[in-house]
């Protein structure tokens, strides 16, 4: 054999094992794992499609959520009902679709699982997949909400029996989940309702006489103030969202600021340091007017002469630091640590100190409460950490004009 000969077979045989080896890496990466991984992966991935379809609630989400939750079972047809009239059907069969309250009468009224069998399901059509089904209740807080119905060509085993309840408890869960999610948007808004109350008719009645003292003086400066009172009320009264961004909490501050410098005059100066990076950042909505009234009505307001307030907002890599500094009376160290406990009386005296404090727990946990450095004398310092980004916290659009 002659040595090109050999150096051809040589060469064909790295070629045979590199072309072996190059089908291997192509499967090993287009494959996930065993076929028990790729079941998992499937069934996690299309829970994870259903679950903020059914956070909006069974009656709004179910046409949506109700295809995914087929594809869990692998049945011919899935239905979901709140008892009265279908919300949703997917698949074969659909002239069943009237029937289902009548099939899901027993999940409803004792949330027991039912097993129906073509008696009471089957249709006259013979091509017709829809003969067996299994109905289980949905339920939040131990109590019937809906009911979930499977439905099935051939008698179902008793491991559909248990897939289709085990389906019907996640549902059932993700429906709790949408229940609290609708608590929480109330108790968000109530704390919103009490802080705007606490926004003071004294605050109220003095603007408007600072504004009607310009009127004859100075009607262009009357102008100009009655128009900010008019986008302080608009942005501290909206209707929606409860996240704005730190510019926007920021221009209705200025606004508040400008008003009461009408009545305060020279007695009240104002310094504004704030980093451009954090403008964007997004807030609870009325977490900075709250403790800026505190400032000129607690600090300011008690002490004779001028006053400063100072508002500073830092970039601090993940974060941004904002804080509010007065040179007023102070307060009494005990009697804050008693607004921030919740004390009913304390708030008296700290205007809506402790709603924001439990806003800001609420939304970014217990590490960024508001932290306040006062005494009696020395004035105030309230302090707060605010991430720049945390899921689920968006910022409304800004307030129309």
């Amino acid at each position: 054999m002659s040595s090109s000969v050999v150096v051809i077979a040589v060469i064909t045989v790295l070629v045979t094992l590199a072309a072996v080896l190059l089908v291997r890496m192509v499967r090993s990466r287009l494959v996930l794992g065993t076929t028990e991984d790729q079941t998992t992966y499937r069934v996690l991935h299309t829970t994870s499609l259903a679950s903020p379809e059914l956070r909006a609630g069974l009656g709004a989400g179910a046409e949506r959520a109700v295809k995914h939750l087929r594809d869990l079972l692998a049945t011919p047809a899935l239905a979901l009902t709140d008892g009265e009239g279908v919300l949703a059907w997917d698949g074969a069969g659909g002239t069943h679709a009237a029937d289902v309250d009548r099939h899901a009468v027993t999940a409803l009224d004792s949330g027991k699982t039912e097993v129906l069998g073509p008696d009471t399901v089957e249709c006259e059509r013979v091509d017709c997949l829809v003969r067996h089904a299994v109905a289980t209740a949905l339920t939040t807080d131990n109590r019937v909400v809906g009911a979930l119905v499977a439905y099935t060509t051939t008698r179902p085993s008793a491991g559909l029996v248990r897939a289709v309840e085990e389906v019907a408890r996640f549902v059932s869960g993700q429906l709790e989940l949408a229940e609290f999610d609708r608590e929480r948007a109330k108790l968000a808004e109530a704390e919103i309702r009490a802080l705007r109350a606490q926004i003071s008719p004294h605050f109220v009645y003095n603007a408007l006489g600072a504004i009607a003292s310009y009127v004859r003086s100075d009607p262009e400066h009357a102008r100009e103030l009655l128009l900010e009172f008019a986008d302080f009320t608009r942005y501290s009264f909206r209707r929606h969202g409860d996240f704005t961004t730190l510019a926007e909490e920021l221009r209705s501050v200025e606004r508040y600021l400008m008003l009461e410098r009408a009545r305060f005059g020279d007695r009240l100066s104002v310094t504004l340091r704030v980093a451009p990076e954090v403008l964007p950042v997004a807030v609870p909505f009325l977490c900075l007017q709250p403790l800026v009234e505190n400032a000129v009505r607690h600090g300011l307001e008690g002490r004779s002469g001028a006053g400063h307030i100072t508002i500073t907002a830092e970039d601090a890599g993940n974060e941004a630091l904002i804080s509010i500094d007065d040179d007023g009376v102070g307060m009494d160290p005990e009697l804050v640590h008693r607004i921030l406990a919740g004390d009913a009386d304390g708030e008296r005296v700290g205007v809506g100190i402790g709603n924001v404090d439990e806003r800001l727990r609420a939304v970014f946990g217990d590490d960024y409460g508001l932290v306040i450095e006062t005494n009696i004398g020395a004035g105030t310092r309230a302090r707060m950490r605010v991430p720049k980004y945390r899921p689920g916290v968006h910022a409304a659009p800004p307030t129309p004009k």
